[in-house]
């Protein structure tokens, strides 16, 4: 019997209607849009708009879309993972209740929570419980409703965030495909450079934390950026080295949209032609846990079976990682 590999066999996507452009940006805060797309690559992001919808309405619209496409039955699905930074509330995880809401009926399900880097992580945990032979399909999403905890007073973040999700479903592969091999990596120094101050354990709400402003992220860009070029690029140039792999033979970069002067580093760090790069942070803006999945639903047609692609992530914590993945099917 061939070795079990996790292979990824269907994606699916969901980002909201509503368009927050730089143009609009300018209207409300000190910016323009000329000082954002240049700095960050960003022309526009998608918000959620409408009460009591949270985290979990993008993630069951992106499974639904997943399952549609797919024709897979949810009861089949044993296992949902969602990667967020925005679950809709505290204890009780977003996860268990999309499953429930998709009819993944005999799926067990759990967070994964590392900000911008949660779906690489998530792809770690998914590829194991599918090489463990112990489960058949496992679902696993990225989603993060980041206008819920942006300040839109504070031009340094107001401008990098949106809204979205993105699903992938993994199953087991006997011809060598799917998930090759990871590196991941994590660093508590990064604790105080991207954090929101209040609600957790350490500084519970309080009229005070509300009046204060303290339960928005508050992000150090020049220091998170100075990590998040030097991290990515590593991991990533780490992992071709690893499994012998060339700017030829290597496909795709499926990278973290956070700044389009990052994902340019990488790349050149991994000495990639341009036309290997995939980019769309143009349309979403930073999605955190949801630009990887976004990225395979809005390239899955350029995807062939075997193309080698390698994924990248750097996020708050801080936390990053490059994961080597075999494409394993052709878009019907």
């Amino acid at each position: 019997m061939n070795k079990i590999t996790a292979a990824i066999t269907a994606v699916g996507a969901y980002v909201p209607d509503y368009i927050l452009s730089n143009k609009i940006l300018e209207t409300m805060v000190d910016t323009n849009d000329e000082w954002i797309t240049t700095r960050t690559g960003i022309k526009e992001r998608r918000i959620l708009k409408g009460e009591k919808l949270g985290t979990s309405f993008l993630c069951i619209k992106a499974a639904e879309d997943l399952l549609k496409k797919s024709g897979v039955n949810p009861a089949d699905i044993d296992l949902v993972l969602v990667a967020t930074t925005t679950p809709d509330m505290p204890v009780a995880a977003t996860s268990v209740f999309v499953a429930t809401q998709i009819g993944a009926v005999n799926a067990f399900a759990y967070d994964i929570q590392a900000a911008c880097s949660g779906f690489l992580y998530g792809m770690s945990s998914a590829s194991a419980y599918i090489e463990s032979g112990r489960y058949k399909k496992v679902l696993l999403i990225g989603a993060d409703k980041m206008s819920s905890i942006i300040d839109y007073t504070d031009r340094a973040t107001c401008i990098i965030f949106g809204d979205g999700a993105g699903a992938v479903l993994f199953e087991p592969n006997h011809e060598g495909l799917g998930f090759q091999d990871e590196f991941l990596k994590s660093d508590g120094i990064g604790r105080e450079y991207l954090k929101i101050d209040a609600g957790g354990s350490i500084l519970p709400a309080s009229k005070e934390t509300v009046e204060n402003r303290q339960h928005y992220v508050f992000q150090d860009g020049k220091t998170v950026f100075k990590y998040a070029v030097t991290g990515m690029a590593d991991v990533s140039a780490k992992i071709m080295e690893r499994n012998n792999l060339t700017k030829d033979s290597v496909n795709w970069l499926v990278a973290h949209q956070a700044n389009r002067r990052i994902i340019d580093a990488t790349a050149s760090r991994m000495e990639l032609d341009e036309s290997k790069v995939l980019v769309n942070i143009e349309k979403y803006g930073n999605t955190t846990s949801a630009t990887l999945p976004l990225l395979l639903n809005d390239f899955e047609h350029v995807f062939k079976k075997g193309d080698n692609i390698i994924f990248a992530a750097f996020g708050g914590g801080f936390t990053w990682g490059s994961i080597y993945l075999k494409w394993a099917y052709n878009k019907q």
